[in-house]
């Protein structure tokens, strides 16, 4: 038997009675966009997160855009933020006209280097972009701090980071906003595509709401902004009040799933994730590494486990960013994107197939000793 990377559908057939009944009784009611499923997920996300306000939109991506808008960054502004990451994060910036500045990343948790940050700022920077990636939290104190004393923004991406705590404080209530994402694949994701930001500041969420609804205001026709449309509809929102009631419990078999594998790859020479005193883990994904990471992968995909890499390629060494980074040189982000390998770890997956990708794991490294060199 293989070991799928995800399966969604077990995820689906858990769920399948709630979540055909909820999707029946929208199409029944015939309101699909800004109804009352948006408003109960708006309301019931916020109080999950301990008490904010919630403004959904229809991405991840638009969720980092719209709150970079909302805060007025635009052209000649500069976001502090790191390239290990998905490009959405940059594209975000991009997409207000800012130019992202790239930080490298710490060589354990793989978030951002705050030890960067001062050299990192100039008098056009006006936010900072922290990712909490793989579902581990970046190390806020120092951010926030930096930002606190040069009278900047701190925009979360909380994309991968669904029930992450750090110092006991839920991701994405700490800085000005916190940016999810509801991708299928996510800790709490959809059955397509939506987002939203989340904030303390209720002035600033009606802001974002107004902006993805073409900037109306309270009066229909009459608009504020100069907006976008960016809406997350009722289908979409009826799910994810179904799975936000099951969120702790799956982030709990993610943890347990994760446990699994550190007490069956101790020992083994790779380097697996580590979980700091001052954070929780998530584990949107469990991230391992080797120098012979490409071999890795493909000895596990002939035994049936396959595997991805997050990210195989940075952002600063895009070709769409060729032209704003230069000769830039991130040491530790270029030497973890040619180690890191992604393995498999969903609230479904079972102890059989945890024991699959361990066995394959632990036989490539029986074939390969050398493996057992620290990666470079």
């Amino acid at each position: 038997m293989g070991v799928p990377y995800i399966d969604l559908r077990v995820g689906y057939e858990d769920l399948k009675a709630e979540i055909d009944a909820a999707v029946s009784r929208v199409l029944a009611g015939g309101c699909f966009v800004l109804g009352e499923n948006v408003e109960a997920f708006e309301e019931e996300f916020g109080r999950w997160l301990g008490g904010v306000e919630v403004a959904t939109v229809n991405s991840g991506t638009d969720a980092l855009y719209l709150a970079l808008k909302a805060l007025d960054v635009g052209p000649g502004d500069e976001v502090i933020t790191v390239s290990h990451t998905a490009v959405n994060t940059a594209l975000a910036i991009s997409k207000v006209g800012a130019r992202p500045v790239f930080l490298d990343v710490d060589d354990d948790t793989y978030c951002m280097d705050t030890e960067g940050l001062e050299r990192a700022r100039s008098d056009r920077t006006r936010a900072v972009m922290p990712v909490h990636l793989y579902g581990h939290p970046a190390d806020m104190d120092p951010i926030m701090a930096f930002a606190g004393e040069h009278g900047l923004a701190v925009i979360e991406d909380c994309a991968q980071a669904h029930g992450a705590a750090y110092k006991g404080r839920a991701a994405g209530t700490i800085g000005t906003v916190g940016c999810f994402s509801f991708y299928p694949t996510k800790n709490l994701g959809a059955c397509g595509d939506g987002g939203a930001v989340v904030t303390a500041d209720s002035g600033l969420a009606a802001k974002i709401r107004s902006l993805a609804n073409c900037g109306q205001g309270q009066q229909r026709y009459l608009n504020v902004y100069k907006g976008d449309v960016s809406r997350l509809d009722e289908i979409q929102a009826a799910i994810l009040r179904i799975k936000l009631k099951r969120l702790d419990e799956y982030s709990d078999r993610r943890r347990r799933a994760a446990a699994v594998y550190h007490r069956g790859l101790a020992g083994s020479g790779l380097t697996l994730p580590v979980e700091r005193e001052w954070g929780r883990h998530v584990y949107h994904l469990f991230v391992i590494r080797t120098a012979r990471r490409d071999e890795l992968q493909s000895y596990l995909s002939t035994r049936g486990v396959r595997t991805l890499i997050h990210y195989p390629v940075p952002v600063h060494k895009q070709p769409a960013y060729a032209d704003e980074t230069g000769g830039m040189v991130l040491p530790v982000t270029e030497r973890i994107v040619k180690e890191i390998l992604s393995l498999p770890v969903f609230p479904e997956i079972d102890q059989a197939q945890l024991s699959q990708v361990i066995d394959s794991i632990l036989g490539f490294v029986q074939e390969n000793p050398d493996c057992l060199q620290p990666p470079s």
